[in-house]
């Protein structure tokens, strides 16, 4: 990343879990945007391993997935030239913050957070402390890099609020600690929902594997997918209210080919579903083979791989060794 942009351009900060293969909804609703965003911000971007190991992990297939997450975001165009991009664990100022955070966090905001009832349920035999103190943090992770803007999804908004809070909190007793960061509200980003129940998000913890495509899906199966896509009974390509399943299929067809709807809609007269949904999966196909060429390439090359990020690491720690050190100081630690 060029630090002389640091003073001119808003720094954004945004970390991705390494729990599984990233969908066609990662890429179109988030992924895209994170590329995109390059020239105009400092961007920031992490793998988020030591937030996936709230949940208890298979060891050999976590390390995995964190390698592969990470290949994927070069794979989709983040630039290590432009961004910083790093694996969390690897910059250990992010669990020293944390700690610092903790410290200065009440037990009854963490109790509220709306996605550590909803984990203690799913994962009711283990219910810890890092799983309660996960949002602290999340709170690390923006404050650390004096972050002025961080996207966020729905899920997300509340762990936001209460970085916030606590940065204003700390403020106020420390004096100017850190930035208080704003959401940031991407300007274009498409929902993109299950093809096997389009009223809800795709995701690739869904029961189903028909529901969602991952980004490193073989054509064939990307192809069947779509094909299997559930719409409605009017077999007529139009954007409307209670055709869910042609609406978010109108959606993808949209973010990877820039038509607009009229234009879809007219493309599409007088056609069938079936050449509708046909349309959609070989357009898919499109846009993400150079994804699987780049990620294929960039895992084949592991010692390539291992130096992008342990340099990005490198560059990440000595941006938050600044932040760390002055937060030590004002709260009363002595300097190493």
């Amino acid at each position: 990343m060029d630090n002389n942009n640091t003073e001119r351009k808003k720094v954004i900060f945004s970390a991705i879990q390494p729990s599984g293969m990233l969908t066609l909804g990662n890429y179109l609703g988030a992924l895209k945007n994170w590329v995109a965003m390059q020239d105009e911000y400092n961007c920031i971007y992490a793998i988020a391993d030591l937030h996936a190991i709230t949940v208890r992990q298979e060891p050999a297939k976590l390390r995995k997935q964190i390698i592969e997450t990470f290949a994927l975001l070069l794979a989709v165009g983040i630039d290590p030239q432009k961004s910083l991009v790093f694996i969390q664990s690897h910059v250990p100022q992010h669990a020293e913050l944390a700690w610092i955070l903790n410290c200065n966090t009440q037990f009854g905001e963490l109790g509220r957070m709306t996605q550590f009832k909803e984990k203690s349920q799913r994962h009711a035999d283990n219910i810890n402390v890092g799983l309660f103190a996960y949002p602290s943090l999340m709170a690390a992770d923006i404050l650390l890099y004096q972050a002025d803007l961080v996207p966020v999804g729905a899920d997300q908004k509340q762990h936001l609020e209460l970085t916030r809070d606590i940065a204003t909190r700390m403020n106020g007793v420390y004096n100017n600690l850190f930035t208080v960061p704003e959401p940031y509200i991407p300007k274009i980003g498409a929902r993109v929902m299950s093809l096997q129940d389009p009223t809800k998000k795709m995701s690739k913890s869904d029961d189903n594997p028909n529901g969602y495509v991952a980004i490193l899906d073989k054509p064939e199966d990307i192809m069947r997918k779509f094909k299997r896509a559930v719409t409605d009974s009017e077999a007529v390509v139009k954007y409307a209210e209670g055709k869910d399943g042609i609406n978010n299929l109108m959606g993808i067809y949209s973010a990877v080919t820039g038509r607009s709807f009229d234009q879809i809609e007219a493309e599409f007269e007088g056609k069938g579903y079936g050449d509708f949904k046909t349309a959609v999966g070989e357009a898919v196909c499109e846009a993400l083979r150079p994804v699987r060429e780049r990620f294929d390439a960039l895992m084949k090359d592991k010692a390539a791989l291992e130096d992008i990020y342990r340099e990005g690491a490198q560059a990440a720690s000595r941006f938050a060794a600044r932040t760390l050190s002055k937060v030590q100081k004002k709260v009363g630690l002595i300097g190493r």
